[in-house]
């Protein structure tokens, strides 16, 4: 552990990075998966088996934190590591993506956005120091400034008024969190799908001297090739020595080609939003446990498995459970979901530091096209 924010790259293999970033709440290994816990909770799962699964970090939401309970209230509680009983770095999104996703109305100025919230239709105003000022009320260990982020596709002149917004904005944000010795502010490359205003966006946030960098924007409805073609001018015109994340992203082989590009950190809800829904990840790729093929399948979803979850319950019960709306169902799911993504980022780490990145990758993506292996 380190009394200040660091991180540091312990071996390349072409642009895929491993590293450590090490601050006073522990390290978080990189490239690095971190859950999403929107609301204090990775839903469906205990904080402690999360954390047994690999992970040394998770992520909170500004927007959805300050509607409920209220970001005084957790402060009063001891802040969000307290409140939600896990003790090591939390990051904390600062609101914005939430607000264009779910806020019926909004209204977004010079001075931040006024939203009506999508619990109660209560009106809420949220400034770039308001987002800051919040999140240190949580206590987070990395927060990341307000952006405004916009659905693609969408026009250039949009793209670059809300770029040049997230730019200004970036800077209030780093006057309001000022020096916070063993936290971190990061700055969140906007542009939509344009590489010009990719790069004139990351210039300008390098500019600013931050502590990390995000890349913000993407998968909002890009196909796949997009979304790489913005990390490939993206990441050259990040600072090599800081971390870089690629925000709300995404699938296995999302995250196998953005590490490729050197992406160092990821959060997603898709491992526990599809364990809710009967879809579960694994090293033969996605299994649909609603399909009746599995209804009398005698087999767990992969022997090999680490995961009680994965290694010990039949597909068979595990299709029942899916089928019948049982809460158990959707609790195993998600702990195989985010075993499978730990595991996956472990093997990452494993094959950088061993020079082997390209060939490793390779090998998992033609686990996931040979597919399950169907019952004889």
């Amino acid at each position: 552990m380190n009394s200040e924010f660091s991180f540091r790259l312990l071996a390349t293999d072409g642009k895929a990075r491993r590293g450590e970033i090490s601050m006073p709440r522990g390290t978080i290994r990189t490239p690095a998966f971190m859950p999403v816990g929107t609301a204090g909770t990775v839903k469906a799962m205990y904080l402690d088996q999360v954390r047994d699964l690999g992970a040394d970090i998770i992520l909170g939401n500004t927007y959805h934190l300050m509607l409920r309970p209220g970001a005084e209230r957790v402060a009063k509680l001891g802040g969000l590591h307290e409140f939600a009983r896990w003790p090591y770095p939390i990051l904390t999104d600062s609101g914005g993506f939430q607000v264009m996703s779910l806020s019926q109305l909004r209204k977004i100025s010079e001075k931040g956005v006024v939203f009506n919230s999508h619990i109660d239709g209560s009106k809420h105003e949220m400034s770039p120091e308001r987002s800051i000022e919040i999140q240190g009320l949580l206590d987070s260990d990395i927060q990341m400034q307000l952006d405004e982020c916009i659905a693609l596709p969408a026009p250039v002149s949009e793209m670059e008024r809300a770029m040049e917004m997230s730019l200004r904005w970036a800077e209030r944000c780093k006057t309001a969190f000022g020096d916070q010795p063993g936290k971190a502010m990061f700055g969140i490359v906007q542009g939509g799908d344009n590489e010009t205003l990719r790069m004139r966006s990351a210039d300008a946030l390098a500019a600013m001297n931050l502590k990390g960098y995000a890349v913000g924007g993407l998968a909002v409805g890009e196909p796949q090739d997009v979304m790489l073609a913005m990390l490939d001018v993206t990441c050259e015109r990040l600072p090599h020595e800081k971390p870089r994340y690629l925000m709300g992203v995404g699938t296995p082989d999302d995250i196998l080609k953005s590490v490729a590009r050197g992406i160092d950190m990821f959060d997603c809800v898709m491992p526990t939003r599809a364990g809710r829904h009967g879809l579960a990840f694994t090293r033969h790729g996605k299994i649909n446990l609603r399909n009746a093929r599995h209804a009398e399948d005698h087999r767990p979803l992969d022997e090999e498995s680490a995961c009680p979850a994965t290694r010990d319950y039949s597909r068979a019960y595990l299709h029942h459970l899916v089928r019948s709306n049982e809460a158990l169902g959707g609790m195993l799911l998600t702990w195989n979901n985010l075993a499978y993504y730990q595991h996956l980022m472990a093997e990452i780490r494993e094959a950088i530091a061993q020079g082997r990145f390209e060939q490793r990758a390779t090998e998992i993506t033609e686990g996931w096209q040979r597919g399950d292996i169907p019952l004889l």
